[in-house]
């Protein structure tokens, strides 16, 4: 018997009946494309949806059963299906997976799975899975908690991109042209996480291709362009995109297969461009942030929940 089998029980009539389905919001969201959702929410799935807040629900375990409270108190019946926006920075084991853990223990069929949003969360968990899968991902070394001068002493590649394993929209990333450059600044960099030490894909220096999957579908594609001929690619850090939807088939075939060995219904894949018109996957996020084509994203992720909902009529 699963967790979810033998928690899951019948909650009692005075719980107030929510909607069969959440918008679950973190807190520190992009505020428009949270507007976006909400707004796409309501087009495609009307009350079968409600929109909560994290900071609006008290977790319980009452006579052996868990519950689910608002603020005032209400008990609250957890809904069948949850999609989770959540803020990566601030994502938490100790808060926002304990949140999703309870639901998914209460029965709750979770858009975008627990182990599948950690494994974004942790740049090189996600590397792990997807060169098991056979798919390309740049080479990569990282490590527990040997110092740095012991790291670049067993090996890293050069030239390599240095990335934390939680960073976020660019942070914690760089180009390192040698292994001296690191000796000469690692007495600078923020050590809370390991490091990748990642192979350089020169080809694609300051470019890449975002590909936005939801439920096995390439929704949308952007080349991303850094606008001052530096590394980083991410729109926040003000690149530049070009929409190019179904002009790269061969890469969105490689986002919509690394979205699925992950197990992500909504996925934003990077990938970097490969000299011989192949692509490598340079990481995957579960929370995915657009500027381009919001109304295809928003309602193909509505029309995703809308599907699992009939389904399971």
């Amino acid at each position: 018997m699963t967790v979810t089998e033998a928690l899951a029980k019948d909650f009692p009539p005075e719980c107030r009946a929510t909607a069969p389905s959440w918008l679950l919001l973190g807190g520190g969201l992009d505020q428009d494309r949270t507007a976006e959702l909400v707004d796409g929410f309501q087009r495609v799935l009307g009350d079968r949806s409600a929109v909560v807040h994290t900071s609006e629900l008290v977790l319980g375990v009452s006579d052996g059963r868990l519950t689910l409270h608002d603020l005032r108190g209400t008990p609250l019946a957890a809904p069948e299906l949850a999609y989770a926006r959540l803020s990566t920075p601030q994502l938490s084991m100790d808060r926002e997976i304990t949140l999703l853990r309870h639901l998914e223990a209460m029965g709750t069929v979770l858009l975008n799975p627990i182990d599948a949003v950690l494994a974004c969360v942790n740049k090189f968990w996600h590397l792990q899975q997807l060169a098991v899968a056979g798919l390309p991902v740049p080479d990569t070394r990282s490590y527990v908690d040997a110092s740095m001068t012991d790291v670049l002493r067993a090996g890293v590649p050069e030239p390599c991109v240095v990335k934390c394993v939680r960073g976020h929209r660019g942070s914690r990333v760089f180009l390192a042209r040698d292994t001296a450059m690191l000796h000469d600044i690692q007495g600078s960099l923020n050590d809370e996480a390991p490091y990748l030490f990642q192979e350089y894909v020169r080809y694609s220096h300051g470019r890449d291709l975002r590909v936005v999957v939801v439920d096995g579908r390439a929704v949308t594609a952007q080349v991303r362009v850094a606008s001052d001929g530096g590394l980083k690619s991410n729109l926040a850090l003000g690149g530049t995109s070009t929409p190019s939807t179904g002009l790269h088939p061969a890469g969105e075939a490689l986002a919509v297969a690394a979205a699925k060995v992950l197990g992500l219904a909504v996925a934003g894949v990077d990938l970097l461009f490969e000299p011989d018109g192949s692509f490598t996957i340079c990481e995957v996020n579960a929370n995915v942030g657009w500027r381009e084509h919001p109304h295809q994203i928003v309602s193909a992720i509505a029309e995703a929940c809308d599907a699992r909902l009939r389904a399971d009529r």
